[in-house]
């Protein structure tokens, strides 16, 4: 879904959904949550505390305290959470088979007992991954469907702001989608802006209107997250990478890292082989 391929898979499970805080899905690396990226897994997030961002197919949101987020494997988004902020993350490896569909949802949940539905039910599922008893990733499918039939009684009414989707938030989620299929591939602006029929100028500009960031700080973002979790969580050579994510030399791969994080590719390899040992 996010163009890795089989260099990295971003969860290993058997099927089942798997709950952790917003903190441990992150690995407590917040660029993992903030750069544009999409996974291959459905996940379901809840907040609980605290305030924040969140931009979903290039739409921009503020996100606050029992906000609930659906986004379906290969939704492009990114999240920006206040450091008081706590929330729960609900991996899903196949949504689809459990009801949660295939379509992006932010909800500001205000009724009381629906706040208290859904934290009891993630609750009960992170009592059950400390029990780890038998039949665990049974119950875990069953906790899930039930996850699903929260979301879709809390989605009854009409999303009055997919109902207003102007032109140019039509645009740039087509353009959140082609990133997402086509950014390993490495394609210019202007390649993408004429795949959607486009000026680059147009496209930029509605990029800017919509989400806050030019059309090439999102493609940045998303090639940027992609390199750093190849870099992170694999021992693939650098070089590969920097083929696999489109680049035309392991020097302009380490140029576009080392612009963008202030460190090179083999630093922050690195530093992240430092914390997983200590």
């Amino acid at each position: 879904m996010d163009g890795n391929g089989d260099m990295m898979h971003d969860i290993s499970t058997d099927g089942a959904p798997s709950i952790r805080t917003i903190l441990q899905y992150a690995r407590g690396a917040s660029w993992r949550l903030e750069l544009l990226h999409a996974r291959d897994h459905d996940l379901l997030l809840w907040i609980t505390r605290g305030q924040g961002r969140v931009i979903i197919e290039g739409n921009r949101r503020g996100l606050g305290a029992h906000n609930a987020l659906f986004l379906p494997a290969g939704t492009l988004h990114a999240i920006e959470l206040g450091p008081q902020s706590f929330g729960l993350a609900l991996s899903i490896p196949d949504g689809a088979s459990l009801g949660f569909g295939r379509v992006p949802r932010h909800l500001r949940i205000r009724d009381q007992q629906a706040q208290t539905d859904l934290t009891m039910l993630l609750e009960a599922m992170q009592r059950e991954t400390a029990r780890n008893a038998p039949l665990m990733s049974q119950a875990m499918a069953a906790y899930g469907r039930l996850a699903a039939v929260w979301l879709h009684r809390q989605t009854t009414e009409p999303d009055t702001d997919a109902a207003t989707h102007r032109a140019a938030q039509r645009l740039v989620a087509a353009y959140c989608d082609l990133l997402v299929r086509q950014h390993h591939l490495g394609p210019s602006m202007a390649d993408l802006a004429d795949a959607l029929d486009v000026t680059p100028t147009h496209l930029s500009r509605s990029c800017k209107q919509t989400c806050g960031l030019t059309a090439a700080e999102m493609q940045s973002q998303v090639t940027l997250h992609a390199a750093r979790e190849l870099i992170e969580q694999t021992e693939a050579p650098l070089s590969r990478i920097a083929d696999h994510l489109g680049f035309g030399s392991a020097a302009y791969f380490s140029r576009f890292v080392t612009q963008h994080t202030g460190h090179s590719p083999s630093a922050l390899r690195r530093a992240s082989q430092n914390i997983a040992k200590s």
